[in-house]
């Protein structure tokens, strides 16, 4: 018998724009365009989330609004 804790909600186009997006962060966070304390560390945490979902295939916020961006049929 096989357990699921986690469905995978998270298609392949959504995987490449979080890494852009956390890698697009981490440059202007790197080359000092975007400064402060607060604000740096702000999107330093939503880059890593970024990071880690589409890592993972799985987002907790599409759960709560049951929405997919996988493919239908597709593997879990």
């Amino acid at each position: 018998m096989k357990f699921t804790i986690m469905k995978k909600n998270i298609g392949v186009l959504d995987k490449v724009l979080r890494v852009g997006i956390a890698i697009f962060i981490a440059i202007l966070l790197y080359f000092k365009i975007i400064e402060g304390q607060l604000v740096t560390y702000i999107l330093s945490l939503l880059s890593g989330i970024l990071i880690v979902t589409s890592l993972i295939d799985f987002c907790p916020l599409y759960l709560v609004f049951n929405i997919s961006s996988k493919r239908k049929g597709a593997e879990n």
